[in-house]
């Protein structure tokens, strides 16, 4: 995929556990830029975090069930073009992801567990699990304008601190390296470069008999498309459209294009952020290390 959140356009911690070392002070002074998670150890960072809120909560006193955690597939397919064929063969646009993922809400044991406690104790519940602005508030300046804000005290917080070490750095950075987007897709999209690798792909799409301007199109009429067909028939559906945007996307200058873009107007416009997006990312290989070591989140 392209036009994910890190790469619109494209697709360690210290041993003492310390989290000094891993925040943007730490990122200048090594001058270096760590990669990013892959989708698989991404699940395994978010199946470790969910052991810790579980754990957490049982301390206490409370149940909680760890939730469904998207695995390295479902997350290769969010974005603005599909480019892995196989993939789209695959999983088509990941309607089946998506279903699986509703039937998970709405059978969630937690949700249903909250709804089952008697006022004071749902209050105490979700104190335990959220903390309160009383114990504390994280605030931080979003790149593209906007406030954003979480309270403290609660096992979310706990979670995150065992994984990613120093809370308020992990969310401010969060919020700072996953906010940029705003800040240079609209001028991949508005450059000549990339309208003319459109036009090609939408040519392309043209003679394979689907005449779309743009994969949001397609994103965006799907549901109509698929409406009265069963999940056999939505699936197939999916897939021939999914195979026919990334074959296109592969075979006119497409994706090469927004891949070019995204790394030229990413180093334009984000140098401000540098270090806030290197402090996402080595916390994030902190959190990796650390959530590996838990039993159940192998990977």
């Amino acid at each position: 995929m392209v036009l994910t959140t890190t790469a619109v356009l494209s697709g360690c911690g210290r041993a003492d556990g310390g989290a000094a070392a891993d925040g943007p002070a730490a990122v200048r002074a090594a001058g270096t830029m760590p990669r990013e998670l892959t989708p698989a150890e991404q699940a395994v960072v978010e199946r470790g975090e969910e052991r810790l809120i579980e754990s957490c909560m049982r301390e206490k006193g409370f149940r909680y069930w760890a939730g469904r955690v998207a695995g390295a597939a479902e997350r290769q397919g969010h974005g603005y073009v599909l480019h892995d064929v196989d993939w789209a063969e695959r999983h088509g646009y990941g309607g089946r992801f998506a279903a699986e993922a509703e039937k998970a809400r709405l059978a969630d044991r937690n949700t249903a567990y909250a709804r089952s406690l008697p006022r004071a104790e749902l209050i105490r519940y979700n104190t335990a699990l959220d903390g309160t602005p009383e114990q504390g508030v994280v605030s931080v300046e979003l790149p593209a304008g906007g406030t954003v804000q979480t309270v403290r005290g609660g096992c979310l917080e706990t979670a995150a601190e065992r994984l990613y070490g120093d809370f308020p750095a992990w969310f401010r950075a969060k919020k700072t390296a996953t906010g940029v987007a705003p800040l240079y897709t609209p001028g991949i999209l508005a450059d000549e470069r990339f309208r003319r690798a459109l036009r090609a792909w939408a040519s392309c799409m043209r003679e394979a008999g689907h005449p779309y301007a743009g994969p949001p199109e397609i994103r965006e009429k799907l549901p109509a498309l698929t409406r009265g067909m069963d999940a056999a028939e939505a699936h197939a559906a999916e897939v021939e459209l999914a195979v026919a945007e990334a074959t296109c996307a592969t075979g006119t200058p497409l994706y090469r294009t927004a891949r070019a873009l995204d790394r030229e107007y990413r180093a334009e416009k984000l140098g401000r952020y540098r270090d806030e997006i290197a402090a996402h990312r080595r916390m994030g290989l902190t959190a990796l290390k650390r959530a590996r070591a838990l039993p159940g989140t192998a990977g």
